[in-house]
């Protein structure tokens, strides 16, 4: 518990001095994996916690951010709401559309439940374009942040330290409810919801509660949203980024309270990042979140906590050469993998189709600082190598861990109970 103080306190101490290091464009980029870490507690609180997968929490999302726009627009950051507490309305917005819509879902549970949420949610994607007065048409609506508190909101360092605060508030407070008496009675309804009902607990309320709470958290990160782009349309209800907060909540481990968090950050970055470089990043995310869900379904954070008790029980030199083996059987296995995607989406783009048109022969395509034939046996013999190069330094990994499970000191019962006197040893 001290070690997970201290590194919090170091992970925060980073985030403060983040802007003084980093360029413009990346400042940016840091708030939106700020907003994303937020909206994805706000979901795991329904999902983790309450055991209620929901597929359209990109919908109270979008509410927070317009109704926040609105705000804005018509306080201009005076009287009782200035600019830094616009998130507030967010919140106010996503709170009342999660009891409406949580009184309805919550009728039901298990994938029905889902599927209420997800037509929901498609529901208000549908009718929004209709309703100009509420959210703008299909061009959306817009605002402008306006100065308070002696700051004019004018650059990106301004923006994200109004962010991080109101994300490190925002997930103190989810942490919190997690020791109430109510966030007990949330794991409690995740794990056996018939077993309340039958101490006498109205599980239904119980339900549309938690559901408004993390429909008032998804408003507030969709405040903070509006407050960095001053702008929304009703894409923001499209399926694409319930979908989203799914993935990175479940990459990041949903039984880990800060898993979804980790999960969103590393995935908004990775989106940011590989989206400049590559066509085929959307692949990658889906093949990620079934490689985890597959090997690791505790997440990512449940990977790092199983490696950290390891290391707490045998010391970092026993872990070190499967770590290192499974780091980098991963790495090769990703590589081949990366090679072959794409020199696939690159021989079957339009633009090597329309080459291949004029000219017989098969043109040479550009990978890793070199050129490749796609004819030629060493460009499809590559990929391949380092495939089964990597998947045996996986199989080398496994049996390392396993051999570190089997040296597990076993306890011997008959010594640790008290000797009779006159009893043999």
């Amino acid at each position: 518990m001290k070690l997970t103080k201290i590194l919090l306190a170091v992970l925060l101490l980073a985030l403060l001095v983040l802007p003084a290091i980093l360029p413009a464009a990346m400042v940016n980029a840091a708030i939106q994996m700020l907003i994303a870490a937020l909206f994805a507690c706000a979901f795991n609180l329904l999902c983790g916690q309450g055991g209620m997968l929901s597929f359209g929490h990109a919908a109270y999302f979008g509410v927070g951010s317009f109704a926040t726009l609105h705000a804005m627009s018509a306080l201009n950051g005076q009287g009782l709401l200035p600019t830094p507490l616009l998130p507030l309305i967010g919140a106010m917005g996503g709170f009342i559309c999660g009891l409406c819509a949580g009184w309805f879902a919550t009728k039901r549970a298990g994938v029905y439940f889902s599927m209420i949420t997800l037509a929901l949610a498609e529901l208000l994607h549908s009718l929004a374009p209709h309703l100009n007065t509420l959210f703008g048409g299909e061009a959306g609506i817009s605002s402008m942040r306006a100065p308070a508190w002696g700051l004019d909101f004018g650059d990106a360092t301004q923006v994200y330290y109004l962010t991080l605060g109101w994300v490190v508030l925002s997930i103190a407070l989810l942490y919190a409810f997690t020791l109430t008496p109510m966030g007990r009675l949330t794991f409690a309804l995740r794990e056996n919801g018939h077993r309340l009902q039958f101490l006498g607990y109205n599980v239904h309320r119980l339900r549309v509660l938690v559901f408004a709470l993390s429909a008032m958290f998804a408003g507030i990160a969709g405040g903070l949203q509006a407050l960095n782009l001053e702008s929304a349309n009703y894409v923001l209800f499209d399926m694409r980024f319930s979908a989203e907060v799914v993935l990175n909540t479940y990459i990041g481990g949903v039984n880990v309270f800060l898993g979804p968090v980790l999960g969103a950050a590393l995935m908004t970055f990775f989106g940011n990042a590989a989206s400049d470089l590559t066509q085929s990043w959307l692949l990658y995310q889906g093949l990620l979140f079934v490689l985890v869900m597959m090997f690791m379904p505790s997440g990512l954070a449940g990977l790092v906590l199983c490696w950290s008790a390891q290391i707490r029980r045998r010391g970092w030199l026993a872990i070190i050469p499967a770590a290192f083996s499974a780091l980098l059987g991963a790495g090769v296995l990703s590589l081949a993998v990366v090679f072959l995607i794409e020199t696939l989406q690159r021989v079957f783009s339009q633009d090597y189709q329309a080459l291949l048109m004029t000219d017989q022969a098969w043109p040479a395509i550009s990978l890793f600082g070199r050129e490749w034939l796609p004819g030629a046996l060493l460009t499809w013999a590559t990929p391949l190598l380092l495939g089964v190069a990597g998947l045996l330094v996986l199989k080398l990994a496994r049996h390392q861990w396993l051999r570190l499970l089997d040296d597990e000191p076993v306890v011997n019962a008959a010594a640790l109970r008290p000797r009779v006197e006159g009893e043999q040893p």
